[in-house]
């Protein structure tokens, strides 16, 4: 493959935007240099507001994987990939009605301080390690992939570009804190926006306009989007990725780390929720773009893919290669598709290691040395975000076995995500469930999701099943490459035609699911928890919303929490309560500290505010 060079405006555009993302965090390096507490490092001080959170989050989980796979998902598969809009808005709501007011009431830090609360503290370090387990892999995959892909396309330097993503995050997010890797997110995410503007305009131009793109992209049959087809097995059908997208999606987006503490950074539980259903708005715009970039692909190459005809050697090289044709002639323009790849990547990456050192702070440190000072507090956290900053650079080594990005990214957050959410779920949902429920349901769910994924990754799911849809050569230039033909399959056990090839879809499905299942029926065997036990602020009582018609019936699914003892305003305003319940539960010296006020309520604007919330800590 001819490898075309960037010219020199290209790189000024690229390295503009690390020096600008770098100049963000020396920014809030000195003007917070007052606030040196791990509070304000980790949290922003609780006084985020929406806009630059919902930018954040966006850009956060619309990474390069987005940037680069997505497209060539749509190039090979079609346009199905647009249902993923279904996936996003439930996932949303969700998290936004149902995770995030017990977590954002809680005044927690890291979202498995809730899992103490609710459990105990063993319960709290399984989910943590395997939340720390998968963030570094999935780093990983975000890491390489980009960097590899653009690599062999554009020459830029592989192991270049992958030390300095790691450098250049570790050193915003240790300088800075969470307050840089918000603003900075919220910069990157218009660079990827802008990026995405040039390709769809100069591309479809390229391609002969919108119309024709549309009507070629029919004709090859990448418009056909709706498919009911229920065979779990099949890639992509309405039902894997409106049903195991939601499963997929609301574990990274519902009880992750990365999302809630950007959440409970803000100054109150409403703008939590806007900055939540605005950044439902960006994953729709990120969306649109990465499927309209595929068609527009597909539309120029259509009689010579650049794949199947050898020019390129992987499909996540398709965008880079695209970009680099059709600004051939205009210098500055490739680099500014970089920047945006890149910026997926930088923001991603941040978020993780912010995120990987407050769990570890909030959940380890704190937990050994109870009475730390908040200067040497500070220092720890940004120690943890060098050291993390390391591993996830590291980790970019082992994501070159992973296959094709968006699947091994997504397929990564459903072996560890659904579990996970299938915990929360059993702690929030289900007041009845005890601690060897919750353990020995997270358990089960792991096992059942590395066993299907890693199953899969052995033996590879059929082709009818997989097999891309038809790409054409006929117009491309004479070359060794050798027609795409489906991979031999040997010999397999049976089960590898039925279990081993559902869908990476629903990996997050089969591993909340079996969570949940496992949970409610270990806790009926060792004896439910009781729900007098229980603090009506750890539980969602989502059964009012089916029992609204009866209180009797309301009453019986609360499992004896009391969430009749008064408005919740009442019991938060109170506060007494819930002070003795968290002093007791805590009461392993992982963190002593009373609770003046729970976080206020606002009658005004009907929220709740983080402005109340003090915490004084006993030595």
């Amino acid at each position: 493959m001819e490898v075309k060079n960037f010219a020199a405006w290209d790189y000024v555009v690229f390295a503009a935007l690390f020096i600008i993302s770098s100049g963000i965090g020396v920014f809030f390096a000195i003007k917070e240099r007052k606030k040196a507490t791990s509070r304000e490092f980790l949290v922003g001080g609780r006084q985020m507001s929406c806009g630059p959170v919902a930018l954040s989050l966006t850009a956060s989980f619309m990474s390069a994987v987005t940037v680069l796979g997505a497209p060539s998902e749509v190039y090979r598969f079609g346009a199905s990939f647009t249902l993923f809009f279904i996936a996003y808005t439930f996932v949303i709501i969700f998290t936004s009605e149902l995770f995030l007011p017990v977590f954002y009431r809680s005044g927690i830090t890291s979202t498995y301080e809730y899992l103490q609360l609710r459990f105990n503290k063993g319960v709290r370090y399984a989910a943590t390690v395997i939340y720390i387990v998968q963030t570094i892999l999935y780093t990983g995959v975000v890491v390489y992939a980009p960097a590899l892909a653009l690599n062999q396309v554009t020459g830029f330097d592989l192991w270049g570009s992958v030390f300095a993503t790691g450098i250049v995050c570790t050193f915003y997010c240790t300088l800075g804190g969470l307050k840089a890797v918000v603003w900075t997110d919220a910069f990157q995410m218009v660079v990827m926006i802008v990026g995405f503007l040039t390709v769809l305009i100069q591309g479809s131009a390229q391609a002969g306009g919108f119309y024709n793109v549309l009507e070629l992209s029919t004709n090859g049959s990448r418009l056909h989007i709706i498919d009911f087809d229920v065979d779990p097995l099949r890639r992509h059908t309405f039902w894997t990725i409106s049903v195991g997208g939601t499963f997929t999606w609301l574990g990274i987006y519902g009880v992750n780390q990365s999302t809630i503490q950007r959440c409970i950074s803000c100054k109150t539980e409403k703008h939590a929720k806007l900055a939540l259903y605005f950044n439902l708005v960006g994953l729709w715009i990120i969306l649109v773009c990465a499927v309209f970039s595929g068609l527009i692909m597909y539309s120029y190459f259509k009689d010579c893919d650049p794949w199947t005809s050898g020019i390129i050697s992987a499909p996540d090289q398709l965008m880079p290669y695209f970009v680099m044709e059709i600004f051939a002639t205009m210098p500055g323009l490739p680099g500014l598709f970089v920047a945006c790849a890149f910026s997926g990547t930088l923001s991603t990456v941040a978020a993780s290691i912010n995120a990987l050192a407050t769990v570890t702070f909030e959940d380890f440190v704190k937990s050994c040395f109870p009475h730390l000072s908040d200067k040497l507090s500070t220092w720890i956290s940004k120690g943890l975000c060098i050291l993390f900053g390391v591993m996830c650079t590291s980790m970019a080594v082992a994501a070159s076995f992973m296959g094709s990005v968006v699947q091994a990214a997504l397929s990564i957050h459903g072996m560890c995500g659904g579990p996970m959410l299938g915990l929360f779920t059993l702690g929030i949902v289900f007041p009845f469930v005890n601690w060897k429920g919750a353990l020995g349901g997270l358990l089960t769910g792991i096992a059942l999701a590395f066993w299907v994924a890693i199953g899969a990754f052995i033996y590879p799911a059929p082709a009818s099943k997989t097999w891309p849809l038809p790409l054409s050569t006929n117009q491309c230039v004479p070359s060794n490459a050798t027609e795409l033909v489906p991979p031999a399959l040997s010999s397999r056990p049976a089960i590898a035609d039925s279990w081993y090839s559902i869908s990476y879809l629903y990996y997050s499905a089969v591993g909340c699911l079996g969570c949940i299942a496992a949970g409610v029926i270990i806790s009926f065997l060792t004896g439910h928890q009781s729900g007098k036990d229980i603090q009506p602020m750890l539980i969602r009582p989502v059964c009012n919303l089916f029992c609204f018609w009866s209180k009797e019936y309301k009453t019986l699914c609360w499992c004896g929490v009391q969430h009749d003892r008064g408005s919740e305003q009442e019991t938060l305003e109170n506060g007494s309560t819930w002070k003795q319940g968290t002093e007791s539960v805590l009461q392993n010296g992982l963190r002593r500290e009373s609770l003046v006020h729970s976080p206020g309520y606002d009658p005004k604007d009907k929220s709740y505010d983080n402005v109340a919330f003090e915490k004084i800590t006993h030595f």
